[in-house]
């Protein structure tokens, strides 16, 4: 859920220059955007019950969701900041080290394991990146430092999914992690937002709250994670890493021939090397999975097997009590 594009341009159109009050008000969006995600997963779950609940206690709460809605609010925070500093195609680049940072992170907590090759292919992708960004136009190392910092917390979250719930039999789909998790990011959000930005927005004399531009924002936000529930539901969660991969590209199209931001020659050739990198991660994610599916499938007829062999030991055995109670 970051800050939409055409939301962004609006920002700095009405406060150009002003960047504190750009960040107050994508802050302020963030936090529209978990209030109103928050309700209608409520809504959906406990009302109209189109998933149910996960049974969770208040302690596996607090010491497993609330970790995990402080990571994701740091995530959101950063990365909306970094949309008032670098144009949307760079950040969409910059994206791209999000499987080198899961797996790196994977590695130091491990639930990963280390391998020359993966990791070769990791280095690849973050050399794309890096020429990516040495081909930008519009540099900012104050936006790159927040787009890095918002990949590194997630890429922490993704991790601690597994860590803290996965590993405890716990999964949650798109709406309930939002029914669990949004209402404590909102909480996170909420309070330094109100001590810190709130009072720059109130003296800024041009400040005023859009509600149809917040209130389509927010709605197209649930939208989003609605979708990807019934795209994972009908296909699979490759199939939305295969989307996710086209979205990025229909993003950086999108923002350098409708917001005309600039993109270079050495753009595309980073970015294009980066995607080859993480498309091989992909496939070779495929590959493991195919082949773990394909040596259970394989040990399920000697389980079988040795379940009748056992049950027919069982009746054979049987048999033979019973002949020798008869004589």
């Amino acid at each position: 859920m970051d800050l939409p594009l055409l939301h962004r341009d609006r920002l700095q159109q009405v406060h150009p220059g002003s960047e504190v009050v750009q960040l107050a008000l994508s802050h302020l969006l963030t936090m529209i955007h978990m209030a109103f995600c928050s309700s209608l997963a409520y809504i959906l779950v406990r009302i109209f019950k189109v998933v149910d609940p996960v049974t969770m206690s208040w302690d596996l709460y607090l010491k497993s969701v609330v970790p995990i809605g402080l990571l994701y609010s740091l995530s959101l925070w950063l990365s909306n900041s970094a949309y008032i500093y670098l144009s949307v195609s760079f950040i969409q680049m910059l994206k791209a080290l999000m499987p080198v940072a899961v797996y790196t992170i994977g590695v130091l907590f491990k639930k990963e394991v280390f391998k020359s090759e993966t990791m070769a292919n990791m280095i690849s992708i973050s050399i794309g990146v890096g020429i990516a960004a040495y081909g930008e136009a519009k540099f900012d190392s104050w936006g790159v430092i927040l787009q890095l910092g918002a990949v590194a917390f997630e890429a922490t979250r993704l991790v601690m999914i597994q860590i803290l719930l996965t590993s405890k039999g716990i999964t949650l789909n798109p709406i309930t992690s939002l029914y669990y998790v949004a209402p404590c990011c909102l909480v996170f959000l909420f309070f330094p937002w109100v001590f810190v930005e709130y009072p720059v927005l109130r003296e800024s004399s041009s400040y005023h709250l859009d509600y149809v531009i917040f209130g389509t924002n927010s709605f197209c936000a649930f939208a989003l994670n609605l979708a990807v529930f019934l795209l994972v539901g009908k296909t699979s969660a490759l199939t939305m890493n295969v989307a996710g991969v086209v979205k990025d590209w229909l993003l950086i199209a999108f923002s350098w021939s409708v917001i005309m931001d600039t993109v270079t020659p050495i753009n595309l050739f980073g970015y294009a090397l980066a995607f080859l990198g993480v498309a091989y991660y992909n496939h070779s994610k495929l590959m493991a999975l195919k082949a773990k599916d394909a040596q259970k499938k394989s040990q399920q007829p000697d389980d079988e097997e040795a379940g009748r062999l056992l049950e027919q030991r069982e009746g054979e055995n049987n048999g033979a009590k019973k002949s020798e109670s008869q004589n």
